[in-house]
């Protein structure tokens, strides 16, 4: 029977005994998420949604080690791979949404929508992500080091701090956007007249995966302020419920409105048809669709 062992001269590396079961169980769900995407990234060649397809392989192994750490405490290897790569793969898919906002705004010739322009914007927020990656990064060996942990949890906390502003702006800039495309005559009219637009499906997707992601990063650095004594840090439950199952769902949304329509946007060429075609969401129903001044 599995005993919690500690590392080194008495110093825990786990408050509890991870379930085995529960860790299998929902590293299977991240396998097969991320082989979905993966087919779908070759399909579409979509090849911008690769960091969400990394980021679902990370996810992946880190539960796989979280079950192998089942009868495994007092080793290190296993605690730190699962430390490191739940922790840092929402980065990832964070850095797939920048892109699909930016690719977003280019199709629909939006540019002159958004306070941010297209190639800057993309820029920005990835840079913001590599930022926090880094920051998050740099902590993860310091959590399991006694007279460091407190210090590597601070760290971390600045990390998913600078995630959780970047997105904030993100979000700001993707409503702005949102809000002076529909305040647009052509836009509007098209609207009224009951046509689907493409973009808006879009940008509903990524406001619902982005804000998943935002209470997956609320509730780490709660976790965090909390301290590996904290209820949180010391029970196992939450990072199922307010972490694995949160992504799980931002994966299957991805995937379900996958952003293929945008998948050959990068020089802005693309015109309005491409984005607000109804050929591929209802049969034969096809429509000629406004070109934006």
């Amino acid at each position: 029977m599995a005993v919690l062992e500690p590392y080194r001269g008495g110093y825990y590396l786990w408050k509890y005994l991870p379930s085995i079961e529960a860790a299998a169980i929902v590293s299977v769900l991240w396998a097969l998420v991320t082989v979905a995407h993966v087919w779908k990234i070759w399909k579409t060649r979509a090849w911008f949604n690769i960091a969400f397809a990394v980021g679902g392989f990370m996810e992946f192994i880190g539960y796989a080690a979280r079950a192998s750490a089942h009868d495994k405490t007092g080793n290190l290897m296993p605690f730190v791979i699962q430390n490191t790569m739940i922790l840092l793969a929402p980065v990832l898919f964070a850095a797939s949404i920048y892109m699909t906002l930016g690719r977003v705004i280019r199709a629909v010739k939006g540019e002159r929508f958004s306070f941010i322009r297209p190639g800057r914007l993309t820029k920005l927020f990835v840079a913001g992500d590599i930022l926090s990656l880094t920051i998050q990064g740099s902590a993860a060996g310091l959590m399991i080091i006694s007279k460091l942990a407190k210090m590597g949890q601070t760290i971390v906390i600045v990390g998913l701090v600078v995630q959780i502003v970047i997105f904030g702006l993100f979000c700001v800039t993707a409503v702005s956007f949102h809000r002076r495309m529909k305040r647009d005559v052509v836009v509007a009219a098209t609207c009224a007249r009951g046509e689907s637009l493409k973009w808006e499906q879009l940008l509903r997707m990524l406001y619902g995966v982005s804000g998943l992601i935002m209470v997956r990063s609320l509730f780490r650095v709660v976790e965090f302020i909390m301290g590996t004594d904290g209820y949180l840090l010391s029970t196992e439950w939450p990072i199922y419920v307010f972490d694995a199952v949160p992504m799980l769902f931002a994966m299957a949304i991805y995937w379900w409105w996958w952003p293929s329509m945008v998948s050959s946007v990068g020089s802005g060429n693309e015109n309005w048809a491409a984005m607000t075609s109804m050929s591929d969401l209802s049969p034969g129903a096809a429509k000629k669709a406004p070109t934006l001044p």
